[in-house]
């Protein structure tokens, strides 16, 4: 098990969360995804899990992972 943790700055509010939750709980391996709006953190928790895949996921929700 590991744990990837991504700023997220564009995130603003429930639609936001809701919206990242969905498409990085799609990508093959994670079994957690927790979103922190006052910290704009998303931390991805699975097994294997794929930084660039949990990247191309967020941006498909449609906001940019920071750095």
């Amino acid at each position: 098990m590991s744990t990837l943790t991504l700023t997220v700055p564009g995130m603003t509010c429930g639609h936001c969360e809701a919206a990242v939750k969905g498409e990085v709980s799609k990508v093959a391996g994670v079994s957690d995804v927790a979103v922190d709006l006052a910290t704009k953190l998303v931390t991805v928790t699975g097994d294997g899990v794929d930084q660039a895949a949990v990247v191309a996921a967020i941006d498909e929700a449609g906001f940019e992972v920071a750095g």
